[in-house]
């Protein structure tokens, strides 16, 4: 049983890899996109329950996309949580206040990322 589907929007093709085999093997339904933009396209036919956005992403950042995809009717109500490598002072608030519903550094711990995911999904 499919227990997605989600996006993982990450420039970072390792951590694209990853991500989807940690939770493609616990059932999850997985779509990647690398930027914005692949992200958008995407969107356009797929309605994810979750995102999982990296904050770094070449040209529109993962924050931007964030707000504007929780500014629009078609997408607000997707879960959206911030993923990043380079986690500073306040980016985490940063992340909150752009509408991420969480915030997950990285790298993931392989043994209980996919627990951590399915506790965002079970807030819906």
């Amino acid at each position: 049983m499919s227990r997605g589907p989600l996006l993982v929007v990450d420039d970072n093709l390792v951590n694209l890899k990853l991500i989807k085999a940690v939770l493609a093997g616990e059932g999850y339904e997985v779509h990647t996109a690398t930027d914005a933009g692949e992200a958008l396209a995407a969107l356009k036919t797929l309605h994810p329950r979750l995102i999982l956005m990296d904050i770094q992403l070449p040209g529109m950042d993962g924050l931007a996309l964030t707000r504007q995809l929780k500014s629009s009717p078609d997408t607000r109500d997707i879960i959206i949580v911030a993923l990043t490598a380079y986690a500073m002072k306040g980016d985490d608030e940063r992340a909150y206040a752009c509408g991420c519903s969480g915030y997950i550094t990285k790298p993931i711990d392989v043994r209980n990322f996919a627990a951590e995911i399915a506790k965002y999904l079970q807030s819906t």
